[in-house]
């Protein structure tokens, strides 16, 4: 069974209302396409839903309200405006369950509360105050001639009485806070009755609302990969799975895998020119791409693939991967090829360069030399990057060196956090891929919030390991407004100037 917590799509409206019609079961009426459609559009990351075995069996609604200006306490109509959701708006401060609803045959999962922590979530990340949500009342039908709703809540709540939705509710952390009358009129069960639910954000912070839905502490996990020969593909991505799923385990974001770290496969190309020996390698990306896509759906973790050889219109790439974990796929060509590259392989550089968004901010990808060229993470950095990922192979300590260096010298001047991550050991078998030297690390800007040398950790030289590492996201807000220094502010625009020709 696969099961998956993500935001819901357009294309999610056929299993979307079958497992309405079940949920319903006749009480009251499934939301239309239109409804969904308008969600989606208004508030993407608001709409979830759990998928089982590709179809959507659950699904969680809501909007955002701000609580200054609308009645909270209004009927479930006058909130959501008849489906026409007018009082959504992105600059409020609270979050408005409209729905919640699981397939029947799917109940004894638990799904609700993934999606109820999801919501959590959700309201952490967007820094608002709260979940606000009106909540049925369907077994007080069965009490309503021998109590009021006041005393069948409390009974409920001191686990005398048994409410399907009520007592859910009270277990996922949320408190009534007021009877609502005539909530929903068509609703014979609970005698047109509703609980006005709350759950309060402990961690928000009134002077720092954000419609950001990225976290604020992310953690990275770098793979510090031994080269070494397999037998065949499968012994390959069993050794990255052993890495993904220890490091998945830490609770991290971000993993990444070094430049070129499936040459090991090349061993059986060892006869053929290295040009040829690298396009045969480069036979395999799509699947291995495929492969590691899947753990990090599976695995709930962004995964940054290394790199890996392309071939596109009979041209060679060096190409890294950014594997998201809701299943979506960004690649970036490296830029900048080394004389070897070109020399061995006949490599050409790409020509996009860009910043991705994540579930955990915008992130820049590089790849090894391109580090060294200051130029290209300027450009990221004017694009809002957050993170930069670099994953490198160098062969000697002065390689090295020139990637650390230059690595430490971005996270500095773009007022960033870079992460690079290598590979260690020999591949006796491998043309051109023979030694390694390697220590990867994080690095952060050089002020009182950050740590003295600017280094946030790093690994054992040339030991195959995992360095795991948590970045803040505010530090580096607070750095761009008030640090010591201002670098990104203080340049002379009307002297110079960095940007792409293309």
């Amino acid at each position: 069974m696969d099961i998956q917590v993500r935001n819901l799509t357009k294309k999610d409206y056929v299993d979307l209302k079958k497992s309405m019609e079940q949920a319903y079961d006749g009480v009251g009426e499934t939301w239309s396409k239109e409804n969904i459609q308008d969600l989606i559009d208004l508030f993407p990351e608001g709409q979830l839903c759990v998928e089982i075995d590709g179809h959507v069996v659950a699904c969680a609604l809501s909007i955002i309200l701000n609580s200054k200006k609308n009645n909270i306490y209004d009927s479930y109509y006058e909130i959501i405006d008849n489906g026409k959701f007018t009082k959504h708006s992105d600059d409020g401060d609270t979050l408005y369950g409209i729905e919640v609803f699981v397939h029947p045959s799917h109940r004894a999962l638990r799904l609700g509360r993934r999606l109820y922590d999801a919501r959590k979530e959700l309201c952490e990340q967007m820094n608002l105050k709260g979940i606000i949500a009106g909540g049925r009342i369907p077994n007080y039908h069965n009490y309503a001639d021998k109590m009021s709703p006041r005393v069948y809540i409390e009974k409920v709540k001191r686990k005398e009485i048994f409410d399907p939705t009520l007592t859910f509710q009270l277990s996922n952390d949320f408190h009534v806070k007021k009877i609502l009358k005539h909530y929903l009129p068509e609703d014979a069960e609970s005698m047109e009755f509703a609980t006005l639910l709350e759950w309060n954000n402990i961690y928000y912070e009134a002077e720092t609302r954000s419609i950001s839905t990225t976290k604020q502490t992310i953690r990275l996990g770098l793979v510090q990969w031994q080269m070494r020969l397999f037998d065949n593909l499968d012994a390959f991505y069993d050794q990255i799975e052993f890495f993904v799923d220890t490091v998945s385990d830490y609770g991290t974001d971000f993993i990444m895998f070094p430049e070129f770290f499936n040459t090991p496969l090349m061993s059986p190309y060892n006869d053929l020119p290295e040009r040829l020996a690298m396009e045969r390698l480069a036979q395999h990306t799509a699947e291995i791409i495929d492969r590691i896509q899947q753990f990090a759906v599976s695995y709930n973790v962004n995964i940054i693939a290394g790199s890996m050889p392309l071939v596109e219109n009979k041209k060679l790439y060096n190409v890294s991967y950014l594997c998201h974990r809701n299943g979506k796929l960004d690649q970036f060509k490296k830029i900048h090829i080394t004389p070897n590259e070109f020399k061995y392989y006949g490599m050409v550089g790409g020509s996009e360069v860009k910043v991705f968004d994540t579930d955990c901010g915008k992130v820049g990808l590089l790849i090894c030399y391109d580090v060294e060229f200051p130029e290209l993470s300027r450009i990221l950095a004017d694009q809002g990057m957050q993170i930069l990922f670099v994953p490198f192979m160098t062969d000697t300590q002065n390689g090295y060196i020139r990637v650390r260096t230059c690595a430490q010298a971005r996270a500095i001047e773009n007022e960033c956090y870079v992460a690079i991550a290598g590979s260690v050991g020999n591949l006796p078998r491998v043309n051109n891929m023979d030694i390694q030297y390697s220590q990867s690390a994080v690095f952060t800007p050089s002020d009182f919030a950050f740590p003295n040398n600017a280094i946030k950790a790093e690994a054992t030289p040339n030991a195959e390991m995992v360095l795991i590492a948590d970045v803040d996201l505010y530090a580096l807000r607070d750095l761009h407004e008030y640090g010591t220094v201002k670098i990104k502010k203080d340049r002379r625009k009307d002297l110079y100037e960095v940007k792409l020709l293309k």
